[in-house]
């Protein structure tokens, strides 16, 4: 049998993506909640407004479709990418796994998320380092754990994507000097 060409979806064009309770090694999940890949056709027209919204044609029809229907009411995950522009943060559920790490400050954003800060000096390889050392601990909650994994393949796709990378920003933080 003649090998298929990669890159084309088969079998009623629909793949399952991994989800995050069975997570399979490689690439991170696109849009950070179970997804499939389908193939469509499209007029070249809607081709290129989608394009004009997002170079990845995928994101430009999430983003249409979200803009069409209400708010997902479903819980946060524990671990996720927030787009803002060109950039992103990894915005986390507090974890006491997270806080127990050195150097570490979980910076609240309301609605229980939480913005991860390094301490001066400290860095991302570092950083996830110690998250992935912190997963693999004995006795850790198994949403905890799944939760710093996300954290780790975030930052680890991050890494192996052409096109993105993970930078250190700082933000500023006022310290109240009473007690």
């Amino acid at each position: 049998m003649a090998a298929r060409p990669r890159g084309i979806a088969y079998n009623a064009g629909i793949v399952p993506a991994p989800t995050a309770s069975k997570r399979a090694r490689g690439r991170p999940t696109k849009f950070g909640r179970p997804s499939k890949a389908v193939t469509v056709t499209l007029p070249e027209d809607v081709l290129d407004h989608l394009r004009g919204l997002d170079a990845d044609l995928g994101r430009a029809i999430v983003r249409v479709t979200e803009k069409q229907r209400p708010a997902r009411p479903s819980t946060p995950r524990a671990a996720e990418v927030s787009r803002y522009g060109r950039n992103a943060v990894i915005v986390v559920t507090p974890l006491r796994a997270l806080k127990r790490l050195p150097g570490i400050e979980l910076v609240p954003i309301g609605d229980g998320r939480a913005l991860i800060s390094l301490a001066p000096g400290r860095s991302i390889p570092e950083f996830e380092l110690e998250v992935r050392d912190a997963a693999a601990e004995p006795g850790l909650p198994a949403a905890e754990r799944d939760a710093l994994t996300d954290i780790a393949s975030i930052l680890k796709g991050t890494r192996a994507r052409g096109g993105a990378r993970a930078r250190e920003r700082t933000i500023i933080v006022l310290e109240s000097s009473r007690r």
